[in-house]
């Protein structure tokens, strides 16, 4: 509920202060006091977008600051999300300063007018002759029924499923739609991985071939090379072996006759015994050394091959390959499980679609039951303000698909005389009628649901007393459930009040100012016996006025 209101400098209004009560308030007062002004500084502080127009100085800002309880909403996930203070007293600002910016406040936090504007739906509901389009919206009609069906958990879980459904439906409308350039692409892939894996390539393929390439177009030279390298060590007289065991058996004499020597006879030792293992590697790979024209010229293809795998991949190393091969692998086994990927789908949509219709079908039985009592409530309200004849249908319509209430969509049918036919409200019904309609309907839904508070902006012009007085009491009776604030100019309807405010003018000098008081009794009494009477105050108005009171 709104408890307070401030507004500075907005319009024709210097300065205001007010305090709200729970239950019913009235506000009245003369056509042209104010009333709408009051209003649209309440729709500022909403959300509405502001210019320079609505500063009464335009050398000062305009402050308006609404503060609410809002413990009763379900608003603390709200709040998270947008990243602010929860306060279950909560104050909503707008600034307009004279350059023409405007600033919006949720507890003292700057915020967009998009947040506050979100805000204010779970808030405050503006209702007036012109504002009925939300009775067209199924959205609304589901709301209504669903309320009277007791449909809240019901639905709270098929929309969680719904959620499900729609995921997942969209990924296997994806996978499907997409299955035959998988497919293809499964194909090349298959091919591009085949062909870098033939190569069996590792770190050290490359300079293996390089290696082994160098040595086989080298036979000859090396053959020749090895035999000189082997005579040089055993040789016959000036072989190298040959030469270190005369150095041997020098160094051996002198280490007898000098110990200290007896290192550099080691060391000569274990040369001599290294020369011999070259010896005998060098014998080895000459043996082992021989032209093979048929492994050069595949080894030189092999190069060929991976060069050209260089160019076709746009890469300069084996390493690379080696990812793109490994990245290839990995493609070919998510590929290759599609199918069954869209299978899985086609079960999860299978499953899902069986709860839907399930919890679909305990919806329509739920609505089927309370649509009677639904059309009786309405039609019995909607009797007391005078449509006596007004009857009401509500059809609800199969649907192929699965919606956001549920599989199948709802019309609200009227039918405002005896014997006429019917058909869907925005079609029949006038104005005033609609005005009738929707305040039948949220003195309903009131009675099951947490709205927002509710504003009756001028909804009763044009009726007469008797209808007057029982959509006063209507008003009352929503008031026990939510606080309600109705903009009248009958007395019948402010009667029903808690509080009552009057908006009127006044003229200091040049200067004519906005102003609005509550009124206590006696105040009430001579407000209502004006709007009894007019200008012409009689007694029978006074007495009229006390007992409209009581």
């Amino acid at each position: 509920m709104i408890t307070g209101l401030k507004i500075f400098n907005y319009a024709l209004i210097d300065h205001l202060d007010i305090s709200f009560s729970e239950g019913m308030t009235s506000i009245t007062g003369e056509t042209g006091a104010g009333k709408s002004i009051l209003m649209g500084g309440l729709s500022l502080v909403l959300g509405k977008r502001a210019d320079l127009d609505v500063l009464k100085d335009v050398k000062k800002k305009c402050v308006i600051e609404a503060s609410f309880l809002i413990d009763n909403y379900p608003l603390k996930e709200f709040f998270d999300d947008a990243g602010l203070d929860y306060e279950s007293e909560t104050i909503l600002r707008r600034e307009i300063i004279p350059s023409g910016k405007s600033r919006a406040f949720i507890n003292d936090t700057p915020v967009t007018l998009d947040k506050i504007n979100r805000l204010s739906e779970f808030l405050i509901d503006v209702h007036s002759q012109h504002e009925n389009q939300s009775l067209f919206k199924s959205e609304y009609q589901f709301l209504v029924l669903d309320a009277l069906a007791n449909n809240d958990e019901l639905l709270i879980k098929y929309r969680k499923h719904l959620i499900k459904f729609n995921q997942i439906s969209h990924e296997y409308n994806e996978f499907t739609s997409k299955i035959n350039k998988v497919k293809r692409d499964k194909d090349y892939n298959k091919f591009l991985f085949d062909e870098l894996a033939i190569e069996e390539l590792n770190q050290d393929i490359w300079s293996s071939l390089v290696e082994e390439i160098d040595e086989l177009s080298s036979v000859e030279d090396l053959q020749l090379l090895l035999s000189q390298s082997i005579q040089i060590i055993e040789e016959d007289q000036m072989g190298l072996l040959s030469q270190f065991n005369t150095l041997k058996t020098a160094l051996k004499n002198a280490a007898n006759k000098s110990r200290s020597l007896a290192v550099v006879y080691e060391r000569v030792t274990s040369l001599d015994i290294e020369l011999k293992d070259v010896m005998y590697e060098l014998t080895n790979k000459l043996d082992l050394l021989e032209s093979n024209p048929s492994l050069l010229e595949k080894l030189n293809n092999k190069m060929d091959k991976i060069q050209g795998l260089f160019q076709k991949h746009q890469v300069d190393n084996v390493f690379d390959l080696i990812l793109i091969r490994d990245k290839l692998e990995k493609k070919l086994k998510e590929t290759l499980n599609i199918d069954n990927i869209i299978e899985d789908l086609k079960n999860k949509l299978n499953e899902l679609e069986l709860t839907l219709n399930k919890i679909s079908s305990q919806l329509h039985k739920k609505r089927e039951t309370a649509i009677p009592v639904l059309c009786c409530e309405m039609e019995k309200i909607i009797s007391k303000m005078g449509m006596k004849d007004a009857k009401f249908k509500v059809k609800l319509l199969p649907s192929d698909n699965f919606l956001n209430s549920g599989k199948e969509q709802i019309e609200f049918l009227f039918s405002a005389n005896l014997g006429a036919s019917f058909k869907p409200i925005k079609k029949v019904a006038s104005g005033g009628e609609m005005s009738r309609i929707m305040l039948s309907i949220k003195s309903i839904l009131s009675r099951f649901k947490q709205l927002p508070t509710i504003v009756f902006d001028e909804i009763d012009t044009g009726v007469s007393g008797p209808i007057s007085n029982e959509i006063g009491n209507i008003m009352e009776q929503m008031a026990n459930y939510m606080q309600v604030f109705t903009i009248t100019h009958l007395p019948q309807v402010a009667a029903k009040g808690k509080q009552h405010f009057k908006v009127y003018k006044e003229v200091h000098g040049s200067s004519t100012q906005t102003k609005i008081k509550e009124m206590n009794q006696e105040e009430r009494v001579s407000e209502l016996a004006q709007m009894l009477s007019g200008e012409d105050l009689t007694q029978t108005a006074f007495d009229h006025a006390r007992q409209l009171l009581n």
